[in-house]
C-alpha cells in the first residue's frame, strides 16, 4: 500500500471514529498535544485509560454484585469511570456512564445492570476500533519514514 493510501485509510477510520459517535472533540485536543517530542502521545493515554477502565470496571461489578447494591458507591466509581472517559474522548461510553448514574441516584439497580452491560460493550468496541486505527497509524508513519 502506498503512503498516501495509507494516510487516506487512516484518515478514513479517524473521520468514521467521530461519524458514528464514539469519539467527540476531546480526542482532537489530546491530537493537538502530540507532537515529534511525544508522537505515541495519544495512544499512551488511551493505554492509560484502558488501564484504567479495567480497574474501574472490575469494582463497578463487585459493587453491583453486593447486595444491598450501595448506590453511593456505585455512582462514586461510575462517576469516575465517566471522567476517565471524557479524558479521551469516549463519547459513547460516557454516554452510558451518564445514564447509568442516573440510574444509580434513583436506585434502579436492573437499570444500573443493563446500562453497565452496554457501557461494557461500547467500551469493547471503542477498543478494537482505536487498536485498529492506531495499527494503521502506525503503519502510514513506518511507510512515510521508509
Amino acid at each position: 500500500m502506498s503512503r498516501s493510501q495509507s494516510q487516506r485509510q487512516v484518515f478514513s477510520i479517524r473521520k468514521s471514529l467521530f461519524d458514528q459517535g464514539f469519539l467527540d472533540d476531546q480526542f482532537i485536543q489530546l491530537e493537538d498535544l502530540q507532537d515529534e517530542a511525544n508522537p505515541n502521545f495519544v495512544e499512551e493515554c488511551v493505554t492509560l485509560f484502558y488501564t484504567d477502565s479495567v480497574r474501574l470496571i472490575h469494582s463497578i461489578e463487585h459493587t453491583l454484585d453486593c447486595r444491598p447494591i450501595n448506590f453511593n458507591r456505585l455512582e462514586d466509581l461510575v462517576h469516575q469511570f465517566k471522567g476517565s472517559c471524557s479524558s479521551i474522548g469516549a463519547k459513547k461510553v460516557k454516554n452510558e456512564c451518564t445514564q447509568l448514574r442516573e440510574y444509580c441516584m434513583s436506585g434502579n439497580a436492573e437499570g444500573c445492570i443493563r446500562t453497565f452491560q452496554r457501557a461494557k460493550q461500547e467500551l469493547a468496541v471503542l477498543r478494537r476500533k482505536l487498536e485498529s486505527y492506531f495499527q494503521m497509524a502506525r503503519q502510514a508513519g513506518a511507510s512515510a519514514n521508509a
